[in-house]
């Protein structure tokens, strides 16, 4: 054992690892987690969905191969069993939350957002009704009355402003409570009536047991106070003497931490089981409490809900039990009984144990990231936690929501964080996780920060992770009952290996070698000289182009370059990200013929395709692409047919005929970025050119020799330069001197940096014996020294300068061999 190890079991050997149950977590790693052993992944995303257990998943094969189950609607012996079962499993949920049967019912749901749909939507809510709830709450939560035509009242409450007195809500004494509400708003209602509520009206109050975005743990305390002092609690408010009922989703925190329905006044809980136990998913469950199930106003009927109906008059009799009456059409009876082998699990391991190790792996990683320090003392890591009223919360769960910061102040975006965590083999989680009002909690967002982001472009799940200097998200990482130590020490050591600047280390601290290499081997460079070795043609977006010893130059580019693609026939843009059996689709043009062939394995003959705009008349329409729009052509069935069968997709292959500029990036004088719109772009991503120097791809391979060496990178391997699917490669100079390039002349033709190249997953794409295999390099070790404010840089993007100021070709030609002229000036 290493001496961090017997350090953290020192501190937290009495919780962590299950010491007196049934087995230890290096047992349940050993024995039921292997996969992630064999993959070498760290998964960090317990919050999103936890992971089955392989022995849960054998038990429940076994299960089905050895019992019938069958629709429970129905009088079979088989449906017979089968109803039992599910009565069984109903009490199990019960028992979870220690929820009387007497009092409580389990409704099964196709999740957590559909259980939470059926209280929106059936809630008896009236004009005097109020919606109220925490800002910490899932987006499910808040969209809650969204669907009623009577629009409820919506108070908006911040948890931070929730403050208790000294008596508490506990030893007999009354807490002293307070709630600061947001502004009122009406959902739903065009013409508002004034009046006053009457205190007959139900309203609604909703909070989660655990905040998706923080790990804050509400106090179920809330529930009874809502419940029994609403009055005291709202004074002043016109909604004090309303009747409220009280929900709690509980999607998250019933993992470790079920509610006790016995202790607390709750009429609705809300439960995902794919959180408890990885599997099923898609199954929920909505536990109520029966006289808030007879308040609610159910008005579709289906299959499962109704004991007759005619069909040829308006008569329908429903059932009367809570269970039937809301479960429309057959539930999943198969993913209902599988989760009796997810309670064994729990059961055998208890919530409080299961709590127990995993706040310790949480604290211990909390306490590690507050412990970084940049080499000029700055702090590394921000962290997103709750307050501290023990009314409030009562602990924190198993979330760890942060950010970093670079020595200088500045943000690392999450973006970044994720893309090097995956090259690490690190599952974690980044944005807002559908939690906006603890998302601008938390990072201080205003409404009109939300507002100038999403004027921006910013939307959920994308990579804007910074607008303005300002973040518009978070990491975060989450534990499950199967997290061990080694998990957690692993995030720790990639948090600080790459993101923790440290003395002596410039050169791998995330900084490019630029101008002090062009300035201290200028003249070298210049008696040396720079050749261009070799020009690649890719015809169509994200298949095998042909290489040419001379070409001539649209005001696109190359000519014919990415002037074709594949869309499927969702609209979706087909790449080798996604389709990696594009690489197998090989393009070439004969200028001389006008015509382009393409070839494929999958297809026995090869496709002729004439370069004439009206060759294949299928059709003209406009797309959008990269936020630029396309007038593109459409070809006729049988070379769709063609394709389609060559990438096992349905799919269309369409012609650019014209596009808008394309507004890209350059570099000015200062070597900042500067906009710049005069290119245009055939369906290329960034750039018309993407230039890559020889020098830098053998410097690249003997790093990646040297860290398989050293063992920190897997078996060697060498990267051919058509790995990053360049359009020019030059041989001369210095590795990376193409990086401070600030325009080049080739032959006669002039050309203009763009800056560097934001490489992507797909350089990790290996191509052999027809086989696609994604391995981590090179972009992992490019990632180590190539790292510049969140992109990962390799090679320069170019583009064409155009001497005709009218746009039109000139009839330039590059030619291979041809000698380079940079200027670094």
């Amino acid at each position: 054992m290493d001496a961090d190890k017997a350090e953290f079991l020192k501190e937290f050997g009495s919780d962590y690892g299950y010491p007196n149950g049934p087995k230890s977590i290096d047992e349940i790693r050993a024995t039921e987690f292997n996969r992630l052993d064999q993959k070498g992944i760290v998964y960090l995303d317990h919050a999103g969905a936890t992971l089955y257990s392989e022995l849960q998943m054998e038990e429940i094969f076994k299960d089905f191969n050895s019992n019938i189950y069958a629709n429970p609607h129905s009088q079979s012996d088989s449906s017979s069993a089968t109803s039992d079962i599910i009565r069984e499993v109903r009490q199990q949920v019960l028992d979870y939350c220690n929820a009387s049967a007497k009092e409580y019912r389990c409704i099964f749901t196709s999740g957590a957002t559909a259980a939470l749909k059926l209280v929106g939507e059936a809630f008896p809510w009236s004009r005097e009704s109020c919606f109220m709830y925490t800002m910490e709450n899932h987006n499910s939560v808040l969209v809650l009355p969204t669907r009623i035509h009577v629009g409820p009242k919506v108070v908006t409450t911040s948890g931070s402003h929730m403050n208790s007195g000294e008596g508490g809500a506990s030893g007999g004494e009354e807490a002293r409570v307070k709630l600061s509400p947001h502004a009122t708003q009406r959902r739903n209602e065009a013409k508002i009536l004034e009046e006053e509520p009457s205190g007959n009206a139900y309203n609604l109050f909703a909070f989660p047991s655990e905040c998706n975005f923080s790990g804050l743990r509400f106090s179920l305390d809330l529930a009874n106070l809502i419940k029994e002092n609403s009055e005291r609690i709202l004074e002043g408010s016109p909604f004090c003497k309303g009747h409220w009922i009280v929900l709690i989703d509980a999607a998250k925190g019933c993992t470790t931490c079920p509610p006790d329905l016995s202790k607390y006044a709750v009429d609705f809980v809300v439960i995902s089981f794919y959180k408890l136990f990885g599997y099923p998913t898609g199954l929920g469950a909505l536990v109520v409490q029966n006289d808030a199930a007879r308040l609610m106003k159910k008005t579709y009927f289906s299959g499962g809900t109704v004991a007759a109906s005619f069909a040829d008059m308006d008569f329908v009799r429903r059932r009367e039990g809570i269970e039937e009456l809301f479960e429309d059409g057959t539930i999943s009876f198969l993913s209902i009984a599988s989760i009796r082998h997810g309670f064994k699990i729990l059961n055998s391991l208890t919530p409080s144990m299961m709590s127990r190790h995993i706040a310790a792996l949480t604290i211990y990683v909390k306490k590690m990231l507050l412990g970084l320090r940049h080499e000029n003392e700055a702090n590394v890591c921000i962290l997103y936690e709750g307050h501290t009223s023990k009314l409030v919360c009562h602990e924190s769960g198993s979330i760890v929501s942060f950010n970093l910061k670079r020595p200088d102040g500045s943000w690392f975006g999450y973006s970044e964080v994720e893309k090097l965590a995956s090259l690490s083999g690190i599952q974690l989680r980044t944005g807002c996780f559908c939690n906006p009002g603890a998302c601008a909690k938390y990072l201080g967002l205003s409404h009109l920060d939300l507002l100038s982001n999403l004027e921006a472009g910013h939307v959920c799940w994308d990579d804007n992770d910074i607008i303005q200097g300002k973040i518009t998200g978070a990491v975060r990482v989450s534990f499950g009952y199967m997290s061990t130590y080694e998990d957690a020490k692993k995030f720790i050591d990639f948090i600080t290996s790459s993101f923790v600047s440290k003395p002596n280390k410039s050169e791998n601290w995330n900084m490019l070698r630029t101008k002090s290499i062009l300035l201290s081997n200028e003249g070298h460079e210049r008696k040396a000289g720079y050749y261009l070795k070799s020009i690649t043609v890719y015809p169509i977006k994200s298949c095998t182009g042909f290489s040419v010893e001379s070409w001539p130059l649209s005001s696109t580019g190359l000519q014919h370059d990415r002037e074709w693609l594949l869309k499927s026939l969702t609209g979706e843009i087909l790449t080798q990200k996604k389709v990696p059996d594009m690489c197998s689709i090989s393009a070439y043009i004969d200028l001389n013929k006008g015509i382009m062939f393409v070839e494929s394995p999958r297809c026995r003959e090869k496709l002729e395709i004439n370069l004439k705009t009206d060759s294949y008349p299928g059709g003209i329409e406009e797309i959008e692409l990269h936020a630029q729009r396309y007038e593109v052509q459409y070809y006729e069935n049988d070379v769709d047919l063609w394709f389609s069968h060559a990438v096992g997709h349905p799919c269309s292959l369409l012609r650019c005929c014209s596009s808008q500029n394309y507004s890209s990036l350059k570099k000015d004088k200062s070597g900042n970025l500067c906009g710049d719109v005069e290119s245009r772009l055939n369906f290329a991503n960034e750039a018309q050119f993407l230039l890559i120097s020889e020098e830098s791809v053998s410097d690249l391979n003997n790093r990646l020799s040297l860290n398989a060496q050293k063992g920190t990178r897997g078996t060697p391997v060498q990267i051919n330069p058509m790995r990053f699917r360049p359009n020019l490669v030059v041989y001369g100079g210095e590795p990376y001197a193409e990086d401070g390039w600030l325009n080049i002349k080739i032959g006669n033709t002039n050309f203009v940096s763009l800056g560097g190249c934001n490489r992507c997953q797909m350089i990790n794409l290996v191509h052999q014996a027809g086989l696609v295999q994604k391995s981590n390099e090179p972009l992992a070790t490019l990632a180590s020294y190539r790292r510049v404010k969140g992109k990962i840089l390799f090679g320069i993007l170019l583009r064409y300068e155009i001497q005709d100021k009218m746009g039109m070709q000139t009839g330039s030609w590059l030619r291979v061999g041809e000698e380079i002229h940079p200027n670094s000036e």
